[in-house]
């Protein structure tokens, strides 16, 4: 029941004209059990995180707060605990004599205003702030100062309660890597968002040690050991999610360098249509991937997302009458009714050890996760010609430049052109945040790049910059591909010792759409800008 005389949110936005009803129903019945109405529209593509803040701020008449740029009375982080800050998502940010002004994501959630009044005393007033921002800020805020005083006190628990909290903030902003570099003085903490690199507060250099113990311990790796390189991998739950981690320890000049890698499993590809191609390379793609054998390689630079599209390709083909075994390093993900093998070098598997040993266990579909010399080279083309459908990556900057590679490798020309069905190029490029994008019309130089490739543009898609994204107008990634199928023709120039030059000269005539091509569609579609695209893509391919 909301208190009387109080409005709900789904009215709100109905007088706005932001969604209907029927969508507030349907929304509801699908949302999680304790998500709350506002952000299950936005999960779900309704409405933007933007447009939810404008109506609450117009129709209650409330400011909005950028909480990095805020002056905050830090002291006023004792008056709640973290734990209901975090649930509630909220934080006292100034004290005006008998008043609190409190940054809230939710300032519709009457209880937690209430209940704040109680425990406090004060009458609370509250200003609107985004998700994102409330939860780097209560991190921050809360961590350093938990930190400080046990750390001053001389315990031992710190260690554990920092490595929890970095794992939290690291999840909450939705980070891929947390980096721990240690410098002389101290320990700089880094979280890779969005493809880059974003400091946070440091650490006390003596606490390091204590939490490098912490991690290698969780991490099953040798704790006494410090000169050499380790490896490990964590699984546990943070803030509500199962989540797994790998740890990797660098020996530097200042003490062990550790980063951490987060590996949710929410953000896997279920399907290939969560992969982002465009509908005519989809098509193609499905099609490729549904053969009954042939080799299918995946290229690009490490951390371009080929893993990601390897698992929503094999997710797709899991079904229960087809065998399906993969051999990774590591084992990024593991996957329900998929037998996935880890590399172990040291013991003699191999990729092109394990290979051989896969091909023993009457596989349908075998997913290699590299192909790095001739052995596994050759193996993978020979399993795609007795049958198997074989899925692997390799590090080229062309799709079409996965043949020479393979040549030079030392795999025969005739190998190749007979198990090859396709290969897809990707990389990853920033989305444009949905709550700031604005457009402008394109310069002429923009036009003239876009008319080269045979396309036109009017107008260009950009973020301005707000609190959700950091000012820096981008939020999260996607991939743009570029696919190529092997056909007679295409085969033939490759039995024939044909050139790069002339490889790619065959595929642009037929029409092939190249990463630079697909990436100025979807800088049309304004889900990126063009800046992205040429920082990943020739515009001269």
């Amino acid at each position: 029941m909301e208190p009387t005389g109080k409005k709900k949110l789904g009215d709100l936005l109905k007088e706005a004209g932001l969604v209907t009803e029927v969508q507030i129903q349907d929304v509801l019945a699908q949302k999680k059990r304790d998500q709350k109405l506002g952000d299950a529209l936005v999960e779900q593509g309704f409405i933007t995180e933007k447009q939810l803040l404008d109506v609450l701020e117009i129709q209650l008449k409330l400011d909005s707060v950028s909480l990095y740029q805020y002056p905050i009375d830090i002291s006023l982080t004792n008056l709640i605990q973290k734990d209901f800050a975090r649930s509630k998502l909220l934080l006292p940010i100034k004290k005006e004599d008998s008043h609190l002004i409190v940054a809230m994501n939710d300032p519709l959630d009457f209880y937690a205003i209430e209940e704040l009044e109680f425990s406090t005393g004060y009458v609370v007033i509250p200003v609107i702030a985004t998700r994102d921002d409330l939860l780097q800020t209560i991190n921050r805020l809360y961590d350093s100062e938990e930190v400080s005083i046990e750390y001053i006190e001389g315990e031992d628990a710190p260690a554990v309660k920092v490595f929890n909290q970095l794992l939290e903030t690291g999840v909450s902003l939705k980070a891929s890597d947390i980096h721990l570099d240690q410098t002389e003085h101290h320990v700089l903490v880094r979280y890779r968002i969005d493809g880059v690199l974003r400091s946070e507060r440091p650490l006390p250099k003596l606490l390091m040690n204590s939490l490098v113990a912490r991690i290698k311990i969780m991490a099953g790796v040798n704790v006494t050991e410090s000169r050499l390189p380790q490896d490990g991998r964590i699984s546990t739950n943070i803030l509500g999610k199962k989540v797994n981690l790998r740890v990797s320890t660098l020996p530097t000049v200042h003490g062990e360098k550790v980063v951490i890698r987060i590996l949710d499993r929410s953000n896997v590809f279920n399907k290939v249509s969560d992969i982002g191609l465009e509908e005519d390379t989809l098509k193609d793609y499905q099609a490729l991937i549904k053969q009954p054998s042939g080799l299918i390689l995946l290229t690009g630079p490490t951390g371009s997302g080929k893993t990601s599209t390897l698992y929503g390709s094999i997710n797709e083909l899991n079904t229960v009458d087809s065998n399906i075994i993969t051999i990774e390093d590591p084992v990024e993900y593991q996957l329900e009714g998929i037998n996935q093998v880890q590399v172990n070098s040291p013991i003699g598997l191999t990729f092109a050890a394990g290979l051989r040993s896969i091909l023993r266990q009457d596989p349908n579909i075998i997913m290699v996760g590299e192909i790095r010399d001739r052995e596994t080279a050759e193996n993978s083309v020979r399993a795609a010609l007795t049958g198997h459908l074989v899925f692997s990556t390799l590090h080229t900057n062309s799709a079409i430049e996965a043949v020479p590679r393979l040549l030079d490798m030392g795999v025969e020309s005739y190998l190749i052109v007979s198990s090859l069905s396709g290969v897809m190029a990707q990389r990853l490029v920033k989305k444009v945040c949905k709550d700031c994008a604005t457009t402008r019309p394109a310069t002429l130089v923009e036009k003239d790049i876009f008319e080269r490739r045979h396309q036109t543009i009017e107008h260009i898609t950009y973020g301005k910059g707000c609190d959700a994204c950091r000012q820096t107008g981008y939020r999260g990634r996607m991939a743009i591909h570029e696919l190529i199928v092997m056909n007679e023709e295409l085969k033939q120039l490759m039995m024939n010792k044909a050139t790069i030059q002339e490889l790619k000269a065959h595929i642009r005539q037929k029409g092939t759409r190249f990463l630079i091509d697909d990436g100025l569609i979807k800088v049309k579609a304004g889900k990126t800008t063009l800046e992205e695209v040429l920082r990943v893509a020739a515009a001269d391919e």
